[in-house]
């Protein structure tokens, strides 16, 4: 469509306020209790950063600073409506969701991780995908099991 049938100035603006949505993961989205209350503020955040941009009075400001808040509030309000709550560990027998395996590498580094759902991971802060391929091999594992990862094999120290 031609801008000169729309309020925006130019054909730029126009396209500052048309994102692209957020990547929505194929697999399910198995949260943790914690995983689910930082979705449910994240889509609180969006939603409030959303208002705010509405009450902006010049059209073409309104539609730049309320794009990215609407992409995600969609975004957030998916992921929301999808969770699947996993219930804590019960046992710290094997390695499972919501679980933190400390494990120690070839070179001697000392490591931990808790496996979490795929909005909630953080690897510098010690959370892992379920999804990820170190997550998926180290699901089902016991301490003292080696798993091989890449050309290098980690040895469970300690699951909690």
């Amino acid at each position: 469509m031609s801008v000169a049938f729309t309020k925006e100035d130019s054909a730029e603006t126009a396209s500052e306020t048309i994102l692209p949505a957020r990547t929505i993961s194929a697999e399910p989205n198995l949260v943790t209790e914690a995983g689910l209350q930082a979705l449910d503020l994240q889509l609180n955040q969006a939603r409030q950063a959303y208002e705010a941009a509405s009450k902006i009075e010049d059209p073409n400001e309104r539609r730049r600073q309320a794009a990215i808040p609407l992409r995600d509030l969609r975004y957030f309000a998916e992921r929301v409506r999808t969770a699947q709550l996993v219930p804590a560990p019960t046992t710290t027998d094997k390695v499972a969701f919501g679980s933190t395996a400390s494990f120690r590498r070839e070179d001697g580094r000392l490591q931990k991780y808790r496996i979490v759902g795929e909005d909630e991971a953080d690897p510098k802060a010690g959370s892992i995908s379920y999804v990820s391929p170190l997550a998926r091999l180290l699901m089902g594992k016991a301490v003292g099991d080696v798993v091989s990862v890449g050309d290098r094999e980690v040895e469970i120290l300690a699951i909690s």
